[in-house]
């Protein structure tokens, strides 16, 4: 096997991928909170319908998804024909990328997110309800810290952000489904990975894999500090954190 040479590699599907998934990040986020919360409050025999729903993503093929979106958004539906119809070519384009490492991404967040909620001590809700605060200054400022009180949510929401991010800039099938391989645009590293190797270009798609292999790697060490810190948090100053979390 030839060795590369730096100048002669294309770097884009690196900055491709984390652009994609860093974008996707702030909709998996913002997702992830209002669907975990809104699913908390559900009757109880509408929960798992909702639940399952959030979460079939996680356990179909991606491939499946990219075909689901891409039925969806693409011009043979009347939704793709309006969304055209108004100058917007979702298909085949980076925002597409982007709507599929949201989609992959999401359940993580939200099984992370929720479980963190259902584990949360409702006695300190109730206390700040006793004195006065409002709900979101209870859901914000109490449920989702995540470096103060290390009892709380916030260590668990950390470790959903982290894995969706990693899914989502790991994503290959609805990628390629909904986005296509456009180098520069919308080839992420899975899928540069995939043609590299299809072309017979063994050095660039090797060179791709110890990249993902690092990146991972890195991703799950920090899953692991920050784990580790906060059970420390947890043995040394948990009690304590109850009473500041309210004040």
């Amino acid at each position: 096997m030839k060795f590369l040479s730096p100048d002669n590699m294309d770097y884009r599907p690196l900055w491709v991928s984390l652009k994609t998934a860093g974008v996707a990040m702030i909709f998996i986020f913002i997702l992830g909170i209002l669907a975990a919360r809104k699913t908390m409050n559900v009757k109880s025999r509408w929960k798992g319908l909702f639940d399952s729903l959030f979460t079939i993503p996680m356990v179909l093929p991606p491939t499946v998804c990219g075909f689901i979106l891409l039925v969806i958004f693409g011009s043979s539906t009347p939704f793709g024909r309006w969304l055209m119809d108004h100058g917007i070519q979702l298909v085949f384009s980076w925002p597409a990328a982007v709507l599929a490492a949201t989609v992959v991404g999401f359940p993580l967040m939200y099984r992370t997110v929720r479980g963190a909620f259902e584990s949360f001590d409702e006695t300190l809700a109730y206390s700040g309800q006793t004195l006065g605060l409002s709900n979101a200054y209870i859901f914000w400022r109490i449920r989702m810290p995540v470096c103060r009180q290390g009892i709380l949510a916030g260590p668990s929401i950390a470790a959903g952000i982290v894995l969706a991010f990693a899914r989502a800039m790991g994503e290959f099938g609805a990628t390629l489904f909904v986005a296509g391989n456009y180098a520069g645009v919308t080839q992420t590293m899975p899928i540069a990975i995939y043609f590299a190797w299809m072309g017979g270009n063994s050095p660039v798609a090797v060179f791709w894999v110890i990249v993902v292999i690092i990146i991972s790697f890195v991703i799950i060490l920090i899953i692991n500090i920050y784990s580790a810190h906060a059970q420390r948090y947890r043995k040394a100053g948990g009690k304590g954190a109850k009473e500041d979390a309210i004040y």
